[in-house]
């Protein structure tokens, strides 16, 4: 399986809209609180709705946000779901036709918030971090008030679509209230974060098997930008987990029914485990780095004690042909390298060297310096 790649959805846009200016992130310094700053390359808002009953249940796209109203008063569940933050114009009305603070109006407008949950008296605003089958990351805006649950995402795509199916389908859900959906959608988007660290998990067990085999710099390469991914999945999974601790406590009192909230103590269960996953994950990609930086060092000291026994055994070669190099004259004394005269002088010198190495190689191989590092067999367990 192919390492997962994390990125932002304002990253992936980033990718496509090459020769366009940067996007901006945050408002200008000194902008009055509430002013909505639109991104200029933020697709145009498109609002689907989705109202029911316990009988019935009514599915459609909504051109305009003045056909809200009506729809409000008619169903006692209203769903709003707005996917792009390109026009202000429409997520301004919004906010005027269903009573909304314009604090928060400017928090969906500027992606780079934390998930948080605030409290407006008459309705409650929550952000999450959701994370889709593309590894993109992405801001999540909600409004909980009373008979509507309103969403605002940056760009089509999302994990709501199970939640739709049991709305279609089954009426224990469109028996409870907005609180119920929002939960179940709330737990939709932490659900989604499984998937991909089980993606993690495998790409982090094969660049483990690739550098027990091989260790390479690209291999270390892709460790390290693991690391900065799970960094990125950790930023968002953290006040993510609190966030939906604060919606089982006070700060959600009056927005969720008691019989809601051991769902959501469900939901926060799940948060720890991404929390731990994720955790266990970047330790797990330390480790790695850890394990090439000591196969590295081992593979370095591999090579220079070949290099060692190497120069080892030349030195005393080195030395005979020294010797043996020298200019006496053997016509001046006898005891001139008299071997230079014999009839097999030149094999005695020869086999002089051959035993000197071979008698080194077989030194070096009682001391088991000639013999290579073997992995263990793998364990049962592995």
């Amino acid at each position: 399986m192919a390492r997962v790649r994390l990125r932002t959805a304002q990253e992936t846009q980033d990718r496509t809209a090459t020769a366009q200016p940067a996007r901006k992130r945050r408002a200008p310094p000194g902008t009055a609180p509430g002013t909505l700053i639109p991104d200029p390359h933020a697709p145009p808002p498109t609002i689907r709705v989705i109202a029911y009953n316990a009988n019935d249940i009514l599915e459609v796209e909504c051109d305009d946000p003045e056909a809200l109203p009506e729809i409000l008063a008619a169903w006692p569940v209203v769903w709003v779901d707005v996917v792009g933050l390109g026009n202000v114009g429409t997520i301004r009305r919004l906010g005027e036709l269903l009573d909304l603070h314009h604090l928060s109006l400017e928090d969906v407008v500027n992606v780079h918030q934390r998930p948080k949950v605030e409290d407006y008296e008459d309705h409650l605003f929550i952000v999450m971090r959701m994370v889709d089958a593309e590894i993109a990351t992405e801001q999540l805006s909600m409004f909980l008030g009373s008979g509507f649950v309103l969403t605002f995402q940056e760009r089509p795509g999302d994990s709501f679509e199970p939640v739709r199916e049991r709305l279609r389908r089954g009426r224990a859900i469109r028996e409870r209230g907005a609180d119920y959906l929002a939960y179940a959608l709330t737990d939709a988007v932490v659900d989604a974060y499984f998937p991909v660290l089980e993606a993690y998990g495998e790409s982090l067990e094969i660049l483990r098997e690739k550098i027990l085999h091989d260790p390479t710099p690209p291999s270390i390469a892709e460790v390290d930008d693991t690391k900065r991914e799970l960094l990125t999945l950790r930023r968002a999974a953290w006040p993510q987990r609190d966030m939906v601790g604060a919606l089982m406590r006070e700060e959600a009192d009056g927005f969720f029914q008691d019989k809601t909230r051991p769902y959501l103590r469900d939901t926060y269960d799940h948060c720890m485990q991404i929390v731990e996953l994720t955790e266990s994950f970047r330790d797990l990609a330390s480790s790695l780095s850890e394990l090439y930086a000591t196969l590295a060092a081992a593979r370095s000291n591999e090579v220079m004690r070949v290099l060692t026994m190497v120069a080892t055994i030349f030195i005393p070669l080195s030395f005979i042909a020294g010797v043996y190099g020298m200019n006496f004259d053997p016509e001046v004394s006898p005891y001139n390298m008299p071997e230079l005269r014999w009839a097999l002088g030149y094999p005695f010198v020869l086999f002089l060297m051959a035993s000197v190495a071979f008698g080194l190689l077989g030194y070096f191989y009682r001391k088991g310096w000639l013999r290579r590092f073997d992995r263990p067999p793998r364990s049962k367990r592995d």
